[in-house]
């Protein structure tokens, strides 16, 4: 199964798993189809600090192609990266955005993660999807237009797993990275 690329190229569907790839190089390099210019991106960013811990996210837009995200954490920074094909007529073919965006643990206020539990006959239970939220201390840049009256709202990052959308083993690793932040976000930074 395959969706039409930029360019003509088809694209999988399906992407690889990244799950079982506990180093963020090996994790990229298997489900981001530019591992090299996130691991770059990245890279000049960490400068050897410790990768604590990722998530990785990929999709086909109908309209602008593939997306794919990176979000790392080494403790006292989310770094994400972000890497987007540009629509048709907005560049040559094949053009792409390359976006980092460095976000101080501090400024995480609240962690939620959601998971979506299904009972099977048997009385097995499992989870078949989960969301995770990141609410940090900047305002979102919400167009005027959406803003409701007197009420500013505060940017967040949020990422989603399901069963369909990365399987068991993203959904755990996702997961992983919620509990993870959570773990470090009030702690003083050293």
């Amino acid at each position: 199964m395959s969706r039409p690329g930029i360019g003509g190229g088809d694209l999988p569907a399906v992407f690889p798993d990244w799950s079982p790839y506990q180093d963020l190089e090996s994790a990229a390099r298997a489900y981001l189809r530019d591992p090299d210019v996130a691991l770059e991106a990245l890279g000049g960013v960490l400068r050897g600090a410790s990768v604590l811990g990722f998530t990785l996210e990929r999709f086909v837009n109908e309209v602008n192609g593939v997306w794919q995200e990176v979000v790392v954490c080494d403790g006292s920074r989310l770094i994400l990266w972000h890497g987007e094909d540009v629509p048709p007529g907005e560049g040559p073919p094949g053009s792409m955005t390359s976006s980092l965006r460095v976000v101080p643990v501090s400024t995480v206020t609240e962690v939620g993660c959601r998971r979506r539990l299904t009972r099977a006959d048997s009385g097995e239970i499992r989870v078949d999807s989960i969301d995770v939220y990141l609410l940090l201390t900047s305002m979102d840049e919400a167009p005027p237009g959406d803003e409701v009256a007197g009420a500013p709202r505060h940017d967040a990052l949020r990422f989603g797993k399901t069963l369909d959308d990365g399987g068991a083993g993203q959904i755990a690793r996702l997961e992983e990275f919620a509990r993870l932040v959570a773990s470090v976000v009030g702690r003083p930074v050293l």
